[in-house]
């Protein structure tokens, strides 16, 4: 039961985390490429994965690094190369429509 409790509050953190990169892909990412003279529109559920997954990082890396040293959840995050190469994906997926001049999915 312990268990199941720590697995529904870890779906709530993910969820959570969802929900908050999809009003920051909407409300924020939009108007910030619009200033840039970037169109936002296509598929934005991409750019809305880059986000939330750049957030889930940050906070995978201060739970893991500084508040649960030793909790192996995140631990294993932190040492798995998909992990990471993620991270990267979702960092080029964040910038590649400055480079482009338009959002490219």
């Amino acid at each position: 039961m312990q268990q199941f409790i720590k697995d529904v509050g870890r779906s709530i953190e993910l969820f959570f985390l969802l929900a908050i990169g999809l009003y920051l892909t909407v409300n924020i990412a939009g108007n910030f490429y619009g200033k840039y003279g970037i169109e936002f529109m296509g598929n934005v559920w991409v750019n809305w994965f880059g986000i939330s997954y750049f957030l889930f990082v940050v906070y995978t890396a201060i739970m893991g690094f500084y508040i649960f040293k030793d909790v192996i959840f995140y631990n294993r995050f932190l040492k798995s190369k998909i992990f990471w190469l993620l991270f990267v994906g979702s960092i080029y997926i964040i910038l590649v429509p400055f480079f482009k001049g338009e959002n490219p999915f």
